[in-house]
């Protein structure tokens, strides 16, 4: 680090200023804010979790606490209200803070809260990427993909490659609530860096089919069991090129879906049949 031009300080020419505020809208301030909050709630009994470093748990005799943290905005639930209104006063005279009340939208995701459970969708967001792709009148399709979605028909590249990039970024962040479109997606993901126009093709049918389904979401019933379960399931060397397969997962605990994903393996097998043995020719002398 060296002193600014038109700021050096001819006594101290070597010396630097030290940081001892991080200012908001500094690369340091996102870092040095999660610093200070995550030290406050570990302090206060929390600890960190190690699936998720922005999700935090506690543990009391009352019940538990669970606190998620995205920058500054923050979601708290709690297994009673008693215990989740305490931490909130305990929280405001630590922290200038605003409680917006129940839970209905966060980060794109809408949440309803029913007798039953929570439904969230990502409609708004969807919307928004079919107008994006000035396809908000176009005719619904009742599959993302094909069957058959090896040959590429128009090997001609994209006019515009950062549009169709963008389209399938938005397109990744929608499979939150959206376990449907994990294969399709992740398959248009892998031509990111060459796009053709048969590709913007797929992407094409993939927001057809989100028109038709542009409602859909996830629904977590609040009576369930905790019985853990998970399928899989692979293509078995489906890419023609490549020879790799594409895996398939979803994991629920009892009727709630809380993973899932699609994804191409990065190596491929080959099973070779034994070579036959050589045995030699003896002839007699």
């Amino acid at each position: 680090m060296d002193q600014p031009p038109g700021m050096k300080d001819p006594n101290y020419p070597n010396h630097v200023c030290k940081l001892q505020r991080a200012l908001y809208g500094l690369k340091q301030a996102p870092r040095a804010w999660f610093n200070r909050l995550s030290m406050f709630l570990i302090d206060y009994g929390f600890f960190c979790s190690l699936a998720d470093p922005s999700l935090f748990v506690m543990h009391t005799s009352t019940g538990v606490l669970v606190l998620l943290i995205y920058v500054d905005d923050m979601l708290l639930t709690g297994s009673s209200m008693a215990l989740v209104q305490n931490f909130l006063q305990v929280l405001s005279k630590e922290f200038s803070m605003k409680d917006l009340g129940p839970l209905h939208h966060f980060l794109g995701i809408q949440i309803q809260s029913t007798d039953s459970g929570l439904q969230l969708n990502q409609t708004r967001y969807a919307y928004s990427i079919l107008e994006r792709a000035q396809m908000v009148d176009c005719q619904p399709m009742p599959t993302p993909l094909v069957q058959r979605h090896d040959a590429v028909t128009d090997p001609t590249p994209v006019a515009d490659p950062t549009f169709f990039r963008g389209l399938v970024g938005s397109l990744q962040y929608l499979t939150l609530t959206r376990p449907d479109l994990s294969y399709s997606v992740n398959y248009i993901s892998q031509f990111m860096h060459s796009p053709t126009l048969s590709h913007l093709k797929y992407v094409r049918r993939i927001l057809r089919y989100l028109k038709g389904t542009i409602h859909f979401g996830l629904f977590f019933k609040k009576d369930t069991s905790l019985v853990l379960s998970a399928f899989s399931d692979a293509d078995w060397a489906g890419c023609p090129t490549t020879r790799r397969s594409t895996t398939g997962y979803c994991t629920f605990l009892g009727c709630n879906i809380i993973s899932w994903c699609a994804k191409k393996q990065h190596i491929a097998m080959r099973v070779l049949a034994p070579r036959p043995s050589i045995v030699p020719w003896l002839t007699p002398h």
